[in-house]
């Protein structure tokens, strides 16, 4: 299998060049880029076509959210994952918004930033550990996603919850005993029901729907 394709991101020269040399020792990854502000990035995406973007939100000039936009609209096919100091909610939402496939933040373990790439190359949405907690927890409130969205079944409002918890088809099929396929299946529904472009947006909503 062809190695995961990775554009690095940052503004940090020794960070950069950190990330790049950790990507570079794993024999399914592999650097194909590298830069240090978001116009940069933009032309790289284009320029290379990466699997995934490794993407710092904090950048000179034209910032990450504006680089994730213009990449999401450029480089569809590239997936956004950002990896930056900022842990408020509003900077995980804003980057889920332009386009983000996944949010990690940077003192996240070696281990941890490879399973997010490896994640959101694969279609997956992801927040690291430290983000992921809080996200879950301001979606913990009582009632379940139905009369939220009364347009869904009860097996779809089911597996858009389990989506919000951030579980992948797999996880899912396991939780509700039933084959990935059929997953696939109500994600699909779920999705067009929402007039969601993807995983994110639907998890977004149900974020939207339960604010007070």
């Amino acid at each position: 299998m062809s190695p995961l394709r990775i554009l690095v991101v940052d503004d940090h020269p020794l960070f950069r060049g950190g990330v790049t040399a950790l990507l570079s020792s794993v024999p399914d990854t592999e650097v194909v880029g590298a830069a240090g502000d978001g116009d940069a990035a933009v032309r790289e995406a284009v320029l290379t076509r990466p699997d995934v973007i490794l993407m710092d939100l904090d950048l000179p000039g034209t910032s990450g959210l504006e680089a994730t936009r213009r990449i999401a609209k450029a480089s569809p096919e590239s997936a956004v994952l950002v990896l930056s100091m900022l842990d408020d909610d509003e900077s995980v939402l804003a980057a889920m918004r332009a386009g983000a496939r996944g949010y990690v933040l940077k003192g996240a373990g070696q281990e941890e930033l490879l399973a997010a790439i490896r994640a959101v190359a694969t279609g997956g949405a992801v927040f690291g550990a430290a983000v992921a907690g809080r996200m879950l927890a301001a979606l913990d409130r009582p009632g379940p996603a139905a009369p939220q969205f009364p347009e869904l079944t009860d097996r779809e409002a089911q597996v858009l919850s389990l989506m919000a918890e951030g579980r992948d088809n797999r996880a899912i099929a396991t939780e509700l005993g039933v084959s990935a396929k059929t997953v696939a299946n109500h994600v699909s529904h779920v999705l067009t029901k929402l007039q969601a472009r993807d995983r994110v947006e639907a998890v977004l909503r149900v974020r939207d729907a339960q604010r007070p």
